[in-house]
């Protein structure tokens, strides 16, 4: 441990008043430091939103290697801490979050963090999956999200469910017109007939960022930089036991929840990704 990162830490440790704990948590995330992320997740337990706010904030920008410890946060009774953890990993974007955020974005009683979790549904790091479940992955975040944006009665979350499908619709442009058709229906359908003009207002610009981005893929320039983007950020840093964890965590929901065939969220929904992580992992 470095000096400096002591020094941060020691600061969180002996703040006596909210006023210095924000400060000493804001100080510590801005570090942007590996060791920090115990702190951090500590943090998110404190009485404290200002400093969770920040936690989550750092841990958002350390990324991947704070995931193992918020996914381990997620199975205490900690509620307020557990919201918090979703939505550091819903900032993240990290495949191993993806089952969590499944659930979460249709089921949760806190709006904030259906909302958290719906918009990390649209911004998931699709290119980190296998070729074989990315697919079956993306077809889950569409059904999730198309029913946020459907019956979620809360503006708030289904103004999230608009962000999350424009950035899964850009997504999947070129490679499944069938379900960016499906998307571009609901925007048409949200733009003309939901009741909230915010929500009606940003369908508008979804569709202008959609239909500015199915213009560019026309252009070689903006083909041969997502091609370059595409190898950068193709390598994931999730190992065979990630997977696993992943299917795990499937058999678990089979376990725990209802067996309804209309249930959003029902295990039965996850078989076929379950069946093909199950075969990646044979291979």
């Amino acid at each position: 441990m470095t000096d400096r990162l002591t020094q941060l830490i020691q600061a969180v440790e002996e703040a006596d008043s909210s006023k210095l704990l924000l400060e000493a948590v804001q100080n510590l995330a801005d570090a942007q430091l590996v060791g920090a992320i115990p702190i951090l997740i500590e943090a998110l337990s404190y009485n404290n939103p200002g400093a969770a706010v920040a936690s989550v904030d750092g841990l958002i920008k350390l990324g991947n290697p704070a995931v193992p410890a918020l996914l381990e946060l997620l199975d205490m009774h900690n509620y307020t801490a557990r919201s918090w953890a979703i939505r550091a990993l819903a900032g993240i974007g990290d495949p191993r979050g993806l089952i969590t955020l499944l659930g979460v974005a249709t089921a949760d009683f806190a709006m904030s963090v259906r909302r958290a979790a719906v918009k990390g549904l649209g911004m998931m790091k699709w290119r980190w999956f296998p070729d074989e479940l990315r697919e079956m992955a993306q077809e889950e975040a569409l059904d999730a999200l198309l029913f946020v944006a459907q019956q979620d009665e809360e503006w708030v979350v289904r103004y999230a469910a608009v962000v999350g499908l424009e950035a899964l619709a850009i997504t999947i442009a070129n490679k499944l017109p069938t379900w960016r058709s499906e998307i571009q229906v609901q925007f048409n359908l949200m733009g003309c007939n939901d009741e909230v003009l915010a929500i009606r207002a940003r369908v508008w610009l979804a569709q202008q960022r959609l239909q500015q981005r199915l213009q560019q893929t026309y252009t070689s320039n903006f083909d041969i930089s997502q091609k370059i983007s595409a190898v950068q950020e193709k390598e994931s840093p999730l190992t065979s036991d990630d997977w696993q964890n992943i299917l795990n965590h499937l058999y678990e929901m089979k376990n725990e929840e209802r067996l309804s065939a209309v249930s959003e969220g029902d295990p039965r929904r996850f078989q076929d990704l379950a069946a093909a992580i199950k075969d990646k992992l044979h291979n």
